[in-house]
């Protein structure tokens, strides 16, 4: 009632982004850019946050989007004059810690996982199977390159030599956007982006991060006991509990825990 009457000061809001799980993918419930968008626009914009908080539970995924959505949430931020802070759960690796250095400041637990600056490719290898059970591959291009790393044709040299420079050239993205946004913070005598991961203590000791904690307490702390937490995330639609989307959220979820379990989750 008394955020309608006038000149009465209404309690401290912040709007809390819920970024969780493998970043990128197609669908109404998929973490990317596009369905990011309308939420994270909204948590800047209604009831004019004192803050906005990213709550970031993620492995990592595609390069881009994780870009995407941390330069919008920088633009934001900046546009409006908003101090972001992120608060890791059990994970904020690769493109995860990407999305949480776009915050000010980071939090995490003290059994976060934190790091995996790097950028990986995988796939698998087929042509001994189907040769083995024979089975002739046929494919004509037009351009060389057009059937590069063929995963049913023997991994060529030239091939594996050009994904490498473009593995090499994204990691240079990634190193300078981490050592940008945590400018001044990293130890300039240890290279931290070799893809290796650290719990939260550790990460803290590194500049990685800003402190131990979490996400309620923090807040209290930093606006008063009675700062008020308003939630936005990407939610799933009814229909797409349906159809073929169940298949295709199904593989996701495969290629989800595969992503989380080389951190050990």
């Amino acid at each position: 009632m008394k955020n309608w009457l006038p000149f009465v000061k209404s309690d401290p809001t912040v709007a809390v982004i819920r970024l969780a799980g493998l970043i990128g993918g197609q669908g109404p419930g998929a973490l990317n850019d596009v369905t990011l968008r309308p939420i994270i626009e909204k948590a800047f914009s209604k009831g004019k946050p004192v803050a906005v908080a990213l709550e970031v539970n993620s492995p990592g995924g595609s390069p881009v989007q994780s870009s995407l959505i941390g330069a919008r949430i920088r633009r934001l931020a900046e546009e409006k004059n908003i101090p972001v802070i992120a608060f890791v759960e059990d994970v904020a690796g690769s493109g995860g810690y990407w999305l949480a250095a776009a915050a000010d400041e980071i939090y995490a637990d003290s059994s976060s996982v934190v790091g995996s600056v790097g950028v990986i490719s995988a796939s698998f290898g087929l042509d001994e199977f189907i040769k083995t059970h024979g089975i002739e591959r046929r494919i004509y291009t037009a351009g060389e390159s057009k059937s590069m790393l063929d995963p049913f044709r023997p991994a060529a040299p030239e091939d594996v030599a050009r994904l490498k420079t473009l593995l090499e050239d994204v990691h240079v993205n990634f190193k300078e956007h981490i050592t940008a946004r945590r400018k001044g913070k990293l130890p300039e005598d240890q290279d931290l982006f070799t893809g290796e991961i650290w719990l939260a203590r550790r990460a803290l000791e590194l500049g990685l991060i800003d402190g131990i904690g979490h996400l309620l307490p923090v807040m209290k702390e930093r606006f008063g006991k009675k700062v008020r937490l308003r939630s936005y995330s990407v939610k799933r639609g009814l229909l797409s509990r349906f159809s073929t989307q169940v298949v295709h959220e199904a593989v996701l979820s495969i290629e989800e825990r595969a992503a989380y379990a080389r951190f050990g989750l």
